[in-house]
């Protein structure tokens, strides 16, 4: 980093980086302590993800109302129109945020930082900007969540084409017009579903290349009455689904069922399996089930048997059913995101939608005019990058953020992915991260388990502003625990049997490990707060001489 006089520079208690909904709702509560708030964002607007997430058919996979803020300011003058809500509608939303909290005040947009350092005789972090600006603070708080960095895969001759290339996780403001035009597609995951499903009816012809089937839940979309939703405002049962959150494993209103899956007859299997997946739709056939499901083979066998036999009803050309419903699965059931689907099944199966197993046909080079396999040459006008992100670490890593021992969070990884509880570093004292590595975060509800890391930041804040604590530092021995613990929590499931951004293996070169807490949000909550417990038992706790 440059250098400049401190005296020079603005101060405030805490900056925040990125304007979605862990910086919102930390703002919203530290301010209320009495600490000067700022947000710096890179983009032009407020949304974080769901500034950048505005690709053909962008929608959030958590059912409203809990895909939103806890605060009862905020919904009670608020109402999603659709059960899944779109991102224009998330953009309406943080608008509404925007002017209950006067957020506008405390946000400075088109500012990206680049990277910081602490300064040891003030007990502050001073962050630059790519403008070349400093600002000092004494609480750092990264909030870019686990999807902020693009991952674009490394196809020969990528920059030959002559035709339009779009990345879903930077697609134009403005949109882009497919309607008759010939595309192909590289990726099905979230982004890759939600696309194919949009554009399939309008496109000439679309040509899909997949690496992995996406084993999609159909997610059940329906318009939302604003009669019927007040009356659940009115009876409590918003507060009711925020309150839910807090006693499940993901963050959903709904967790697994207390018996496994052979307790239960087939018949019984059956009809259990048909209500979770074919009458309530969503995410229930996952993170509703039985719970031995993502931790014993034969269990997850039955599950996919179910699935894979719903699905072929819905496909009628036989290639096309071997390569999005094999017989043997890639991997077991759940073990990937599953992605909420509305139509992509009857999409796929149209005559001008072709998919091609890149395992078995790789893609040898894109060419001027299109893609080439040992299939020959696909010719397109568009190319769509739906290849998501260097997902979990990859937002962090990529920041020039110094540590006290020296070096960066990368160097820090470099060995090994390790942080305390997914929330802190050592090396990196009075600074925060939420939504990032090492936390429920992709295992769970996004709204859900940023608030719970944000009612602990606000604690642990306010604590040690209350005890004149003016250096607060994650403990090695934090840190070392976190990592035991979280290994011990992955490898009694089934997830390690998959590859994908679960574990990083979606990155050609990556190390593979687990990159998400897979304990649980329960035991994540009450660990965080313990380390607060018997003297800030998991801090190194310093005040600042006078």
């Amino acid at each position: 980093m440059g250098s400049m006089g401190q005296d020079d520079m603005p101060y405030v208690d805490v900056l925040l980086v990125g304007a979605g909904f862990a910086s919102f709702t930390l703002l919203n509560r530290l301010r209320k302590l009495g600490l000067s708030v700022k947000i710096f964002e890179k983009g032009s607007s407020s949304g974080g993800i769901w500034y950048w997430n505005c690709y053909p058919g962008a929608r959030v996979d958590s059912d409203t109302p809990i895909y939103q803020l806890f605060d009862k300011e905020l919904w009670e003058d608020f109402t999603f129109k659709e059960r899944y809500a779109g991102w224009q509608e998330l953009r309406r939303y943080f608008k509404h945020i925007e002017k209950k909290w006067n957020v506008d005040e405390h946000t400075e947009f088109n500012m990206h930082v680049d990277g910081a350092v602490f300064d040891e005789k003030k007990h502050q972090w001073i962050v630059e900007c790519s403008d070349g600006s400093y600002t000092a603070c004494r609480w750092f708080i990264p909030c870019i969540g686990f999807a902020s960095r693009k991952y674009t895969p490394p196809v020969q001759g990528l920059s030959e084409f002559k035709g339009e290339t779009y990345h879903s996780a930077v697609w134009p403001q403005h949109g882009v017009n497919l309607r008759g035009k010939r595309v192909a597609q590289i990726g099905t995951g979230a982004s890759g579903i939600q696309i194919a499903q949009e554009i399939g009816p309008v496109v000439k012809n679309l040509t899909i290349y997949q690496r992995t089937p996406n084993f999609c839940l159909p997610m059940h979309q329906r318009k939302l009455d604003p009669k019927e939703e007040e009356q659940k405002k009115a009876n409590g049962d918003y507060e009711k689904a925020f309150n839910d959150t807090r006693k499940t494993f993901s963050g959903f209103t709904y967790d697994f069922v207390d018996k496994n899956t052979f307790d239960d007859s087939p018949e019984e299997r059956e009809k259990f399996y048909h209500k979770l997946l074919i009458e309530q739709g969503g995410f229930h056939y996952w993170l509703n089930t039985y719970k031995d499901m993502l931790f014993d083979q034969a269990s997850n066998d039955e599950a996919y048997k179910f699935w894979r036999k719903y699905v072929l009803t819905r496909i009628k050309n036989p290639e096309k059913q071997k390569l999005l419903a094999p017989e043997v699965p890639p991997h077991p059931w759940g073990t990937k995101r599953p992605s909420l689907e509305q139509r992509i099944y009857e999409i796929f199966d149209q005559d001008n939608v072709e998919i091609i197993d890149v395992n078995e046909n790789p893609i040898e080079a894109v060419e001027a005019t299109g893609l080439r396999t040992k299939k020959g040459l696909v010719e397109c006008d568009v190319l769509i990058l739906a290849t998501g992100f260097d997902s979990v670490t990859g937002s962090l890593a990529q920041l020039a953020i110094e540590s006290t021992n020296g070096g960066t969070i990368a160097d820090h990884w470099k060995d090994r992915l390790q942080t305390s509880m997914g929330i802190a570093i050592p090396g990196y004292p009075n600074m925060f991260f939420l939504y990032g590595p090492q936390a429920p975060t992709a295992f769970s509800n996004g709204p859900s388990c940023t608030q719970f890391q944000a009612e602990f930041v606000e604690e642990a804040i306010r604590r040690a502003q209350a005890d004149g604590i003016t250096r607060f530092e994650a403990t090695k021995e934090a840190e070392d625990d976190w990592c035991k613990r979280m290994n011990e929590k992955w490898d009694i499931t089934l997830f390690p049997k998959a590859k994908g951004w679960y574990n990083g293996s979606n990155i050609p070169g990556k190390r593979v490990e687990p990159l998400n807490w897979a304990g649980g949000m329960i035991e994540y909550t009450e660990s965080l707060h313990n380390s607060l417990e018997k003297n800030y038992q998991g801090w190194h706790t310093e005040k600042l001489s006078t």
